[in-house]
């Protein structure tokens, strides 16, 4: 039975890392005593050690052992033994480049898919669709596949974010890079506003949080998604 948080990061405003999650990280990884953490998304570049330190000081509020990945030998016996996983966010492009590098994709997806307790933010996140083609950041490494773990029937764009009428800046948004991926990918496309995350629970996929989520379709106008809303059936 599938785990999952979605989220579509792990730090708001004027809170601390992974702070606004905790207690629902804490139900969510209940039974696990230990966090596996893959850190190559690397955010701003900085070290798989540095990454896992802070993950570290996050959990150890909710009681909880933190390990990173690059720590083992062997990746696919630790993620195949670990109590629960968390993949963070930094750049989606590294990230899949290593999941890739390291043969570790479909381990991961296997025993995420068996029940392990699984939480991605951002570009952690962003591979928990069909593929990584809706992601934000740049490509600074080549993946590669842009293929990744299939959780659920659709694309994310976590960090979505609307367009400011008040501003002077009259260059493309979010919406106009998900209208031009529909040009070329048949998936929908959830634009998953910051302190939003979806709940997936086997085949239940739930939107969570206060704030209502983008939808977009090929060919359709794109919609508001109320929390709370079911997307099992989205496709």
């Amino acid at each position: 039975m599938k785990k999952i948080i979605i989220a579509s990061t792990s730090t708001l405003h004027n809170s601390g890392y992974l702070e606004y999650l905790l207690p629902t990280l804490a139900k969510h990884f209940e039974k696990a005593t230990s966090i596996l953490f893959i850190p190559y998304a690397r955010p701003g570049g900085i070290t798989h050690d540095e990454y896992t330190e802070k993950v570290r000081k996050a959990f150890t509020t909710i009681h909880k052992k933190v390990t990173g990945l690059h720590e083992f030998e062997n990746p696919i016996e630790a993620l195949q033994q670990a109590e629960g996983i968390f993949t963070g966010g930094g750049n989606t492009f590294l990230l899949v480049s290593e999941l890739y590098r390291n043969n570790i994709m479909e381990s991961l997806a296997k025993v995420v898919n068996n029940g392990t307790p699984y939480l991605g933010t951002s570009a952690g996140s962003n591979i928990c669709g069909l593929t990584m083609g809706t992601t934000n950041d740049m490509p600074i490494v080549y993946p590669p596949s842009f293929r990744t773990l299939g959780f659920i029937s659709f694309n994310l764009n976590p960090h979505y974010l609307d367009p400011d009428p008040s501003s002077e800046h009259m260059g493309e948004t979010r919406e106009t890079r998900i209208n031009e991926f529909h040009k070329f990918n048949p998936q929908p496309v959830l634009g998953l506003r910051e302190g939003s995350w979806l709940e997936v629970n086997n085949d239940s996929i739930v939107l969570k949080g206060h704030l209502t989520a983008r939808l977009f379709k090929q060919n359709e106008a794109a919609i508001e998604i109320a929390p709370e809303t079911e997307l099992n059936n989205l496709k």
